[in-house]
């Protein structure tokens, strides 16, 4: 074999497969969140096999070992699903990885089982199909299956979306604080995916030459594997505590409930909670007080569960109350209160002497972002309005 020559492409997507290795190791060596980890580090193997293929392909390498011609033809039906599974997994941590999850990889294994021929060839077959696959003699079958690739590329990214996008709105019912837990971070690496597919998808339907979209692709892969590599060691567990006692579809909030003796129906979401309309309404008025003279909501990582505990009830009666008794999230019941008492501190005037974001800070609030964000929902208002609108 001739000296081995890499231009920047090649090297960029060998030092992205490198890094796929090396973050594969560490994933499946964390002892926290397992399960998301190990379909993260499925996931940086894929990926490092299919980078470290285009420079496999692109170099004197393949005609010296043509034993792996095809091996990581199956890569590319793999990647959407394991992108949407880890967002099923790093967004519960009580989800598991069953055998029913298979199905996601029924069309990765007809892909192997279409190409299983090339599979068995001898070296000097391999190396002649491979000519005459690069010279546009693409063979029937692997030309019916190919563009759906694409397709199947594009659905999962757009799945993992709409989950992500369900899924924050359901933790606003278990937490108070969201910014660690809403995995925007992944819903973005889904939308870089969805672009990366759509891009791949127009060179291949305006006919544009195999290694142009072979290096493109290949350094936007390398891309995503820093990023949802090292994302994915920073994330914390997510505990759904609602679901873990009753599993059920998350709902939209319900609105405020009528007076006591009402003969409103409770939503279906709570039908067999058990929680009579008695024990909720003594339920809320201990919460009610609990939040008043206890004052919980200066915690900026208090959760549902722990509230719940506080009150010696159970995290799904807790959200009932919220949900049907007072008519809120438990995200905007908790910062209601931090709002309050930021407006509180600024018409006393501490706001002449301390910064706002150091109000929002001891009110509970965990960024200035999250803060200016949640104000300005609540009142309608940004701090700095509402400090000119009351003359302070």
């Amino acid at each position: 074999m001739a000296g081995l020559t890499l231009d920047w492409f090649q090297l960029g997507a060998v030092v992205g497969a490198l890094h796929g290795v090396l973050l594969t190791g560490v994933l499946l060596a964390q002892r926290n969140n397992r399960t998301a980890n190990r379909i993260l580090a499925a996931l940086m193997a894929a990926f490092a096999l299919y980078l470290a293929s285009s420079v496999y392909y692109s170099t004197p390498l393949f005609r010296a070992f043509p034993y792996f011609f095809g091996v990581s033809y199956p890569m590319p039906w793999i990647f959407g699903p394991l992108v949407y599974l880890y967002a099923r997994a790093a967004s519960d941590r009580a989800w598991r990885f069953t055998p029913k999850a298979l199905v996601h990889f029924v069309p990765a294994v007809v892909s192997i089982v279409v190409g299983f021929q090339f599979y068995m060839m001898g070296p000097a077959e391999k190396i002649a199909a491979y000519d005459r696959w690069t010279r546009g003699g693409m063979p029937p079958q692997i030309a019916l299956i190919d563009p759906l690739k694409y397709v199947s590329g594009i659905a999962y990214s757009a799945a993992t979306v709409l989950y992500l996008r369900r899924h924050r709105r359901h933790i606003q019912d278990n937490y108070s604080n969201t910014a660690r837990v809403n995995l925007v971070w992944l819903g973005w690496l889904a939308g870089s995916a969805m672009a990366i597919w759509a891009f791949a998808t127009t060179l291949r339907l305006t006919g544009a030459n195999a290694p142009v979209r072979d290096e493109q692709l290949s350094l936007a892969i390398a891309l995503l594997i820093y990023a949802i590599g090292y994302l994915g060691l920073r994330q914390p567990e997510v505990f759904r505590y609602v679901t873990t006692e009753f599993p059920v579809v998350h709902a939209s909030p319900a609105p405020p409930a009528p007076e006591a003796g009402a003969s409103e129906e409770v939503p279906s979401r709570y039908e067999r909670s058990g929680l009579g309309d008695d024990e909720a309404m003594r339920l809320k008025s201990r919460l009610l007080e609990l939040m008043d003279k206890q004052q919980p909501w200066k915690d900026s990582e208090l959760t549902l569960a722990d509230l719940a505990a506080r009150l010696d009830s159970t995290p799904h009666k807790l959200s009932e109350v919220l949900n049907v008794q007072v008519g809120s999230t438990f995200y905007d019941f908790v910062n209601a209160y931090r709002v309050r008492e930021v407006q509180r501190r600024i018409a006393e005037g501490d706001a002449a002497r301390l910064k706002m974001l150091a109000l929002a800070l001891d009110a509970g609030f965990s960024s200035k972002s999250t803060f200016n964000h949640v104000f300005k929902k609540h009142t309608s208002q940004t701090p700095s309005d509402f400090r000119q609108a009351i003359g302070v």
